[in-house]
């Protein structure tokens, strides 16, 4: 499913119009994308936490040359785990 999909299905759920819709997903997004760039977590009860994961540094190898190591900084990532209701829906 495409983020045009999903508007369309969030628009025929509600009975609003795609551009309300998108409007509304758009604001979701960057909501929660802006709290993630602050550090905070995002917790949807039932569907599952959004959060910040530290990666450490690490020595890795160069696929253009095996024998040549390379080292990859420490990163933030973000990571989202599913909740019981998200969990249970898939099983």
């Amino acid at each position: 499913m495409s983020k045009g999909d999903l508007v369309s299905a969030v628009a025929k759920s509600c009975g609003c119009t795609k551009k309300c819709a998108g409007d509304a997903l758009e604001a979701v997004l960057g909501t929660v994308g802006k709290e993630l760039s602050k550090g905070g977590t995002v917790t949807l009860t039932g569907f599952g936490t959004f959060r910040v994961s530290h990666r450490k540094a690490r020595v890795g190898v160069n696929p253009q040359n095996p024998s040549q190591k390379i080292q990859i900084p420490a990163t933030k990532v973000p990571t989202f785990k599913a909740g019981k209701n998200l969990k249970e829906m898939v099983r």
